[in-house]
């Protein structure tokens, strides 16, 4: 009998040992892997529940992945108390270990009755993969790649892609198979899809014109317009086909979505860093800044989530001459904020690719580019989630992580203290100031808004007013943070 009571406490104690060992050990800054470390540093638990609101998603925790099932847990469990979501990684390249550890993450996951998150980004690459039948074919036969994406980027003919879908495809299944085996959920998922498959800028369009498969499958090659349309309907069969449809054809209700793909109203406000103009290329002008026309491919993509990319890069700042320096950065990535805000359904989540740090896409900075201010950034973040931004997912080279993430965190967790009017409320506007004025952003529920107001250097002493179905809002000067005012 004596023996038995041994054995009972026995395990109990061990346990106790284990985790008061666990907990010495996590007070040093061995224990986690250093991105967690540096993320854990710079956020604090969240004084308000998340309420149904997405977790935050930041580029760091993609580096804490560790093979002890004890500390992922711990690691699991100290993000979630910040609102941060852990993010698993498909890796084709590496499956069976990729696997191992994302199957690893998310049964984590599921025990603590966490959202399930993973970056697929590695299995959408590469549909051009370099192989001879992907090129494009001049009037000779002689075969060649559209060289104007840089080096490694091979990219060819749009309609040569078929035989690659299978194989492509399986990059996807493999995974979300074994998940549906194991009795796992799949919440959301996400890819950085850019260099690949079928693009129509730089100068896609000129090696198209000398391609004769393309030709004869774009009737009015000679016409960029028609040409642009028929490359992205081509890019969204693809994604859906290889990427989305897997997912979805068994997980029918997870978020699942690509970078800089999202509703609009027809024009993209940005560049991509490998993106540059040809002045063929149809685009509307404001001061400096040209913003090409683009197609709507988005609900041909099957995507269920929008992904909009605010960032503030480089060239952005040179485009404009507000005499207020943030500014520059501020209209522009509202401007790209507030049009996939306005333009996706309220039923459809946008998860935003943010960043704060200038990002410099050729290695040369301009010295009269000044870096946005810490207070605008705070200030822009507000504004999107008040105009129908749902999630952040905050991007960063691992020298910006600490600044990143503790700026993203601070407005994220600062926002869940208004979760009732973010996860119900509908934006009163969506208009951005084409001179620098006082911002206003709002979530209305019935008669009463939650409202923002944003002044920059030449600060109004007035008050703002704003019609809102046929009533008026009156935003007071000199308000600070968000504010809940009625409508009259």
């Amino acid at each position: 009998m004596k023996s038995g009571y041994l054995r009972i406490l026995y395990v109990p104690f061990c346990l106790l040992v284990s985790l008061l060992t666990a907990g010495a050990a996590m007070a040093t800054e061995s224990v986690f892997p250093a991105s967690i470390q540096t993320v854990l540093e710079n956020t604090k638990p969240l004084k308000h529940p998340r309420n149904g609101r997405l977790p935050l998603l930041l580029w760091p925790t993609l580096g804490g992945v560790v093979e002890d099932d004890g500390l992922q847990e711990a690691i699991i469990r100290e993000l979630d108390q910040r609102g941060i979501s852990m993010i698993a990684t498909w890796d084709y390249g590496k499956k069976e270990i990729s696997l191992a550890q994302s199957l690893r993450i998310a049964a984590i996951q599921q025990k603590l009755g966490l959202p399930v998150v993973v970056n697929a980004n590695a299995c959408m690459y590469s549909f051009f993969n370099g192989d001879p039948r992907t090129s494009h074919i001049d009037s000779e036969g002689n075969r060649f790649f559209d060289q104007s994406f840089g080096k490694g980027h091979k990219i060819g003919c749009a309609f040569s892609l078929d035989f690659r879908l299978a194989a492509m495809t399986e990059q996807i299944d493999y995974f979300v198979r074994s998940y549906k085996r194991k009795g796992l959920p799949l919440d959301l998922v996400w890819g950085d899809w850019e260099i690949d498959g079928p693009l129509e800028f730089n100068r896609s369009w000129e090696a198209a014109k000398c391609c004769a498969t393309c030709r004869k499958h774009v009737t009015d090659i000679e016409d960029f317009e028609s040409y642009q349309r028929v490359m992205r309907l081509k890019r969204a069969e693809i994604t859906r086909r290889c990427y989305s449809e897997p997912i979805l054809s068994r997980y029918p209700k997870a978020l699942v979505g690509n970078y800089a793909v999202y509703p609009h109203d027809g024009h993209r406000y940005w560049w991509d860093y490998f993106e540059y103009f040809v002045d063929y290329h149809p685009h509307i002008v404001d001061q400096g800044a040209r913003y090409r026309k683009w197609f709507h491919e988005f609900a041909l993509t099957g995507y269920t989530f929008a992904m909009p990319t605010v960032y503030p890069w480089h060239d952005t700042f040179l485009w404009y001459d507000f005499e207020d320096p943030d500014y520059r950065w501020f209209y522009n990535m509202l401007l790209v904020a507030s049009n996939a805000g306005q333009h996706t359904d309220p039923k459809i989540p946008i998860i935003a690719f943010v960043h704060w740090h200038t990002v410099v896409t050729d290695g040369k900075a301009d010295p009269s580019v000044k870096q946005m201010g810490e207070r605008a950034y705070k200030e822009l973040l507000w504004h999107m989630l008040l105009r129908g931004t749902d999630g952040l997912f905050m991007w960063c080279p691992a020298a910006e992580s600490a600044e990143e993430t503790r700026i993203a965190h601070e407005v994220y967790a600062a926002s869940l203290g208004h979760s009732q009017w973010l996860n119900r409320g509908t934006p009163i506007t969506f208009a951005v100031p084409k001179q620098t004025a006082p911002v206003i952003s709002g979530l209305r529920i019935a008669n009463r808004v939650l409202v923002r107001r944003t002044d920059f250097s030449r600060a109004s002493s007035k008050p703002v007013e704003i019609r809102v179905d046929g009533k008026t809002l009156i935003i007071p000067p000199n308000t600070h943070g968000c504010v809940v005012l009625p409508l009259k």
